[in-house]
Protein backbone atom coordinates (compact mmCIF):
# COMPACT_ATOMS: atom_id res chain seq x y z
CA UNK A 1 0.00 0.00 0.00
CA UNK A 2 2.90 2.49 0.91
CA UNK A 3 4.45 1.64 -2.48
CA UNK A 4 1.57 2.63 -4.30
CA UNK A 5 0.82 5.89 -2.44
CA UNK A 6 4.41 6.83 -3.04
CA UNK A 7 3.79 5.84 -6.68
CA UNK A 8 0.74 7.76 -6.99
CA UNK A 9 1.84 10.49 -5.43
CA UNK A 10 5.06 10.94 -7.77
CA UNK A 11 2.88 10.35 -10.97
CA UNK A 12 1.04 13.41 -9.38
CA UNK A 13 4.42 15.53 -8.60
CA UNK A 14 4.94 15.08 -12.49
CA UNK A 15 1.86 16.37 -13.72
CA UNK A 16 3.04 20.54 -13.21
CA UNK A 17 5.92 19.73 -14.88
CA UNK A 18 4.20 18.04 -17.82
CA UNK A 19 2.08 20.83 -17.31
CA UNK A 20 4.99 23.20 -17.93
CA UNK A 21 6.56 21.90 -20.57
CA UNK A 22 3.58 21.75 -22.88
CA UNK A 23 3.24 25.67 -21.60
CA UNK A 24 6.83 26.25 -23.23
CA UNK A 25 6.37 24.11 -26.19
CA UNK A 26 2.88 26.07 -27.23
CA UNK A 27 4.52 29.43 -26.57
CA UNK A 28 7.77 28.21 -28.51
CA UNK A 29 5.69 27.28 -31.75
CA UNK A 30 4.04 30.53 -30.66
CA UNK A 31 6.77 32.39 -30.93
CA UNK A 32 7.98 30.75 -34.26
CA UNK A 33 4.78 31.29 -36.16
CA UNK A 34 5.02 34.82 -35.39
CA UNK A 35 8.62 35.34 -36.68
CA UNK A 36 7.59 33.38 -39.39
CA UNK A 37 4.41 35.39 -40.57
CA UNK A 38 6.84 38.65 -39.98
CA UNK A 39 9.53 37.31 -42.59
CA UNK A 40 6.64 36.17 -45.22
CA UNK A 41 4.97 39.46 -44.57
CA UNK A 42 8.53 41.07 -45.12
CA UNK A 43 8.65 39.05 -48.21
CA UNK A 44 5.79 40.41 -49.94
CA UNK A 45 6.28 44.16 -49.38
CA UNK A 46 6.12 46.25 -52.52
CA UNK A 47 9.51 47.56 -52.11
CA UNK A 48 10.88 43.86 -53.28
CA UNK A 49 10.55 44.11 -57.58
CA UNK A 50 9.72 41.29 -59.37
CA UNK A 51 13.73 40.68 -59.67
CA UNK A 52 14.08 40.44 -55.77
CA UNK A 53 11.10 38.06 -55.36
CA UNK A 54 12.28 36.04 -58.44
CA UNK A 55 15.42 34.85 -56.48
CA UNK A 56 13.36 33.31 -53.38
CA UNK A 57 13.05 29.89 -54.94
CA UNK A 58 16.98 30.07 -54.97
CA UNK A 59 18.01 31.52 -51.76
CA UNK A 60 14.83 30.49 -49.49
CA UNK A 61 15.13 33.35 -47.43
CA UNK A 62 12.05 31.98 -45.62
CA UNK A 63 13.94 29.19 -44.53
CA UNK A 64 17.15 30.10 -44.54
CA UNK A 65 16.23 33.40 -41.80
CA UNK A 66 14.21 30.93 -39.29
CA UNK A 67 17.00 28.37 -39.30
CA UNK A 68 19.00 31.09 -38.01
CA UNK A 69 16.51 32.36 -35.59
CA UNK A 70 15.93 35.66 -36.56
CA UNK A 71 12.54 37.13 -34.73
CA UNK A 72 11.07 40.75 -35.15
CA UNK A 73 12.14 42.27 -31.82
CA UNK A 74 15.84 41.16 -32.52
CA UNK A 75 18.99 44.20 -32.76
CA UNK A 76 20.64 42.83 -36.15
CA UNK A 77 23.90 43.38 -37.93
CA UNK A 78 23.91 42.96 -42.08
CA UNK A 79 27.38 43.03 -43.07
CA UNK A 80 28.29 43.99 -46.91
CA UNK A 81 24.37 44.71 -47.89
CA UNK A 82 25.34 45.68 -51.35
CA UNK A 83 22.51 45.77 -53.82
CA UNK A 84 20.19 45.30 -50.67
CA UNK A 85 18.26 42.26 -51.43
CA UNK A 86 18.69 40.44 -47.76
CA UNK A 87 18.50 44.37 -46.67
CA UNK A 88 14.81 44.77 -47.64
CA UNK A 89 13.74 41.46 -45.87
CA UNK A 90 15.45 42.20 -42.62
CA UNK A 91 14.42 45.79 -42.75
CA UNK A 92 10.90 44.97 -42.88
CA UNK A 93 11.15 41.92 -40.62
CA UNK A 94 12.76 44.37 -37.73
CA UNK A 95 11.05 47.63 -38.66
CA UNK A 96 8.48 47.24 -35.99
CA UNK A 97 9.91 46.01 -33.05
CA UNK A 98 13.96 45.30 -33.71
CA UNK A 99 16.26 47.27 -34.94
CA UNK A 100 18.76 47.16 -37.93
CA UNK A 101 22.39 48.08 -38.90
CA UNK A 102 24.51 48.03 -41.67
CA UNK A 103 27.82 47.97 -42.46
CA UNK A 104 31.14 48.19 -44.64
CA UNK A 105 29.85 48.55 -48.25
CA UNK A 106 26.55 50.46 -47.26
CA UNK A 107 26.24 53.03 -50.10
CA UNK A 108 23.81 51.79 -52.12
CA UNK A 109 21.61 51.02 -48.74
CA UNK A 110 22.27 54.56 -47.45
CA UNK A 111 21.87 55.99 -51.13
CA UNK A 112 17.62 53.86 -51.22
CA UNK A 113 17.02 53.20 -47.34
CA UNK A 114 14.21 56.48 -47.48
CA UNK A 115 12.92 55.59 -50.92
CA UNK A 116 12.35 51.74 -49.66
CA UNK A 117 10.26 53.34 -46.21
CA UNK A 118 13.02 51.63 -44.29
CA UNK A 119 15.24 55.02 -42.80
CA UNK A 120 15.22 53.21 -39.53
CA UNK A 121 17.85 51.57 -40.63
CA UNK A 122 21.04 53.01 -39.25
CA UNK A 123 24.55 52.68 -40.99
CA UNK A 124 27.74 51.73 -38.73
CA UNK A 125 31.46 51.72 -38.89
CA UNK A 126 30.93 54.38 -42.07
CA UNK A 127 35.12 55.00 -41.64
CA UNK A 128 35.46 51.75 -42.78
CA UNK A 129 37.51 51.72 -45.67
CA UNK A 130 37.93 48.50 -48.17
CA UNK A 131 41.77 48.13 -49.20
CA UNK A 132 42.07 46.46 -52.94
CA UNK A 133 44.98 43.76 -53.10
CA UNK A 134 46.46 42.13 -55.61
CA UNK A 135 43.70 39.97 -56.32
CA UNK A 136 40.74 41.10 -57.77
CA UNK A 137 37.29 41.37 -55.73
CA UNK A 138 39.44 40.56 -52.00
CA UNK A 139 39.62 43.33 -50.25
CA UNK A 140 41.48 44.53 -46.76
CA UNK A 141 39.44 46.25 -44.70
CA UNK A 142 40.66 49.26 -42.38
CA UNK A 143 39.10 51.42 -39.78
CA UNK A 144 36.56 48.44 -38.71
CA UNK A 145 34.46 49.06 -35.92
CA UNK A 146 30.87 48.94 -34.99
CA UNK A 147 30.51 50.73 -32.05
CA UNK A 148 26.95 48.70 -31.08
CA UNK A 149 27.88 46.07 -28.20
CA UNK A 150 24.60 43.43 -27.06
CA UNK A 151 23.83 42.64 -30.59
CA UNK A 152 21.18 39.75 -30.68
CA UNK A 153 22.21 38.88 -34.46
CA UNK A 154 25.31 39.15 -37.24
CA UNK A 155 24.22 38.08 -40.98
CA UNK A 156 26.47 38.04 -43.59
CA UNK A 157 25.39 36.74 -46.96
CA UNK A 158 28.00 35.31 -49.60
CA UNK A 159 30.79 37.90 -48.43
CA UNK A 160 33.35 36.15 -46.77
CA UNK A 161 35.15 35.02 -50.52
CA UNK A 162 35.74 39.29 -50.47
CA UNK A 163 38.13 39.39 -47.81
CA UNK A 164 41.76 38.11 -47.48
CA UNK A 165 42.07 35.60 -44.34
CA UNK A 166 43.69 38.84 -42.04
CA UNK A 167 40.55 41.03 -42.47
CA UNK A 168 38.23 38.10 -41.95
CA UNK A 169 40.52 37.66 -38.90
CA UNK A 170 39.32 41.54 -38.10
CA UNK A 171 36.37 41.42 -38.78
CA UNK A 172 35.22 38.13 -37.03
CA UNK A 173 37.00 39.64 -33.90
CA UNK A 174 34.57 43.00 -34.60
CA UNK A 175 31.71 40.72 -34.49
CA UNK A 176 32.52 38.40 -31.14
CA UNK A 177 32.62 42.13 -30.28
CA UNK A 178 29.38 43.27 -30.69
CA UNK A 179 27.36 40.58 -29.84
CA UNK A 180 25.69 39.88 -26.49
CA UNK A 181 26.59 36.17 -24.63
CA UNK A 182 24.93 34.12 -26.77
CA UNK A 183 23.78 35.84 -29.72
CA UNK A 184 24.35 34.29 -33.19
CA UNK A 185 26.55 34.76 -36.18
CA UNK A 186 25.43 33.59 -39.18
CA UNK A 187 27.62 32.87 -42.52
CA UNK A 188 26.62 31.75 -45.70
CA UNK A 189 28.61 31.72 -48.70
CA UNK A 190 29.67 29.63 -51.96
CA UNK A 191 31.56 26.65 -51.50
CA UNK A 192 34.86 25.51 -52.51
CA UNK A 193 36.46 22.38 -51.97
CA UNK A 194 37.83 21.42 -48.65
CA UNK A 195 41.66 22.58 -49.11
CA UNK A 196 41.89 23.81 -52.71
CA UNK A 197 44.31 26.21 -52.82
CA UNK A 198 42.72 29.53 -54.48
CA UNK A 199 42.71 30.08 -57.96
CA UNK A 200 40.82 32.51 -60.41
CA UNK A 201 38.18 30.04 -61.77
CA UNK A 202 37.01 29.45 -57.97
CA UNK A 203 38.03 32.96 -56.51
CA UNK A 204 34.29 33.65 -55.37
CA UNK A 205 33.92 30.84 -53.30
CA UNK A 206 35.98 29.75 -49.61
CA UNK A 207 36.34 26.49 -48.27
CA UNK A 208 33.03 25.95 -45.46
CA UNK A 209 35.96 24.03 -43.12
CA UNK A 210 38.28 27.09 -43.06
CA UNK A 211 35.52 29.41 -42.09
CA UNK A 212 34.14 27.10 -39.14
CA UNK A 213 37.91 27.05 -38.04
CA UNK A 214 38.86 30.78 -38.00
CA UNK A 215 35.27 31.59 -36.43
CA UNK A 216 35.98 29.23 -33.48
CA UNK A 217 39.43 30.84 -33.62
CA UNK A 218 37.69 33.96 -33.01
CA UNK A 219 35.69 32.57 -29.49
CA UNK A 220 32.43 31.26 -31.18
CA UNK A 221 31.20 28.47 -30.55
CA UNK A 222 29.80 26.50 -33.63
CA UNK A 223 26.38 25.63 -33.03
CA UNK A 224 24.85 23.88 -36.91
CA UNK A 225 24.57 23.74 -40.18
CA UNK A 226 21.68 23.58 -42.56
CA UNK A 227 22.07 21.97 -46.35
CA UNK A 228 18.96 24.49 -47.69
CA UNK A 229 22.19 25.60 -49.78
CA UNK A 230 23.14 22.27 -51.17
CA UNK A 231 23.06 21.81 -54.83
CA UNK A 232 25.19 18.54 -55.89
CA UNK A 233 24.83 20.03 -59.59
CA UNK A 234 27.58 22.74 -59.37
CA UNK A 235 30.65 20.65 -59.63
CA UNK A 236 32.30 23.76 -57.58
CA UNK A 237 35.23 24.09 -60.59
CA UNK A 238 34.29 27.68 -62.05
CA UNK A 239 32.51 30.80 -60.65
CA UNK A 240 29.07 31.38 -60.50
CA UNK A 241 29.29 34.42 -62.77
CA UNK A 242 31.27 32.53 -65.19
CA UNK A 243 28.98 32.05 -68.68
CA UNK A 244 29.33 28.18 -68.70
CA UNK A 245 27.67 28.26 -65.42
CA UNK A 246 24.23 26.94 -64.90
CA UNK A 247 21.60 27.21 -62.44
CA UNK A 248 23.48 28.15 -58.84
CA UNK A 249 26.13 27.75 -56.65
CA UNK A 250 26.23 25.05 -54.10
CA UNK A 251 26.04 27.09 -50.77
CA UNK A 252 26.90 26.68 -46.51
CA UNK A 253 25.05 28.26 -44.20
CA UNK A 254 26.25 28.11 -40.87
CA UNK A 255 25.39 28.77 -37.66
CA UNK A 256 27.36 30.24 -34.94
CA UNK A 257 27.18 32.11 -31.32
CA UNK A 258 29.03 33.71 -28.54
CA UNK A 259 29.57 31.87 -25.19
CA UNK A 260 27.07 32.70 -22.89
Amino acid sequence: MLKSTKAHWKKLALIPAAACMTLALSQGAMAETKAEKAIQAALESSIRSDDDKKRDEERKPLETLTFFGLTPDMSVIELFPGHGWYTKVLGNTLKEEGQLYVAIATDRVKRHKKEWDLDEIEVLSEDAELKKTDIGGVFNVENLEFDKTGVDMVVTFRNMHNFTPEARAELNKKVFDALKPGGVYAVLDHTRRHMQPYSRPVWRRVDPVLMIKEIQDAGFEFVDYSDLHYNDTDALEIDTRNKKFEGYSDRFTLKFKKPE
